[in-house]
């Protein structure tokens, strides 16, 4: 069966590090949903995470090929009900003053905030969950949405248990 799994990996931040990792998944035939990237506190070390479509085969094939590139301090799946998930989402829609209050009413409801707003046109930005940025949109499908701009999904487990970057601080 086929899941969405993301997957947390903690590389060397170094030049190359990201194409790497994209090609080496690329090269296997797995498709990234999404993906993002930042240092974490310590600027040596490099957060990756990767939200893709696999079964489990392929995800034990992922973890285990991929652990044993050089660039890899730590991969692992975020289990789902342990973690939480986050994603941005800005987004600009054509409006005229019988549509903004309208607008704006909804984004109250999903709490996300106007960041611009023109005669023609508003900015909004939401945080939350993927499902939360999903439904958002669906909303607000049927106004007229010039542009979006959505970053991929980011994970941390939930309380202490979990795989922190903080345990593979003396790595560095």
């Amino acid at each position: 069966m086929i899941n969405k799994e993301v997957i947390s990996i903690f590389v060397d931040n170094q030049a190359n590090v990201l194409s790497r990792i994209v090609s080496f998944f690329g090269r296997r035939g797995f498709n990234i949903d999404s993906l993002t990237v930042s240092t974490t506190h310590n600027p040596e070390i490099s957060r990756i995470t990767i939200v893709c479509r696999v079964d489990e085969q392929e995800l034990r094939q992922i973890i285990t090929q991929t652990e044993k590139l050089e660039i890899v301090r730590e991969i692992f799946v975020l289990d789902k009900e342990e973690s939480l998930y986050r994603e941005l989402l800005l987004m600009k829609i054509r409006v005229d003053k019988t549509k903004r209050s309208g607008i704006i009413e909804i984004a109250n409801i999903y709490r996300a905030k106007v960041i611009d707003l023109k005669k023609d046109s508003l900015i909004l930005e939401l945080t939350g969950a993927p499902e939360k940025i999903d439904n958002f949109m669906d909303i607000l499908s049927c106004y007229d949405i010039v542009e979006v701009c959505r970053t991929g999904a980011t994970g941390i487990s939930r309380g202490l248990n979990g795989k922190t970057q903080e345990s593979y601080d003396d790595i560095a």
